[in-house]
């Protein structure tokens, strides 16, 4: 059987605020494999290959302490 973890946990071990990981599930740039319907909302469970494209994105879109990578740098004019 394969292991899988909570949204709370997935958030702890990349080293984000929980918050931060459901407004990306819910921006749609993250997905995990399994969703349980339960009771009127959604139990997302996720698998080892899930917590992998988190770090990916967390790694080419946010900065620790900072949030999100900016674009480009702008001139001050």
């Amino acid at each position: 059987m394969q292991r899988t973890y909570s949204t709370q946990q997935v958030a702890t071990d990349v080293g984000i605020h929980w918050m931060t990981l459901h407004r990306w599930l819910n921006s749609g740039v993250v997905r995990p494999s399994i969703a349980v319907p339960m009771k009127g909302r959604t139990l997302w469970r996720w698998t080892d290959s899930d917590l992998e494209k988190v770090r990916e994105y967390k790694a080419n879109h946010y900065r620790k302490g900072r949030g999100r990578k900016k674009g480009k740098a702008r001139s001050k004019v």
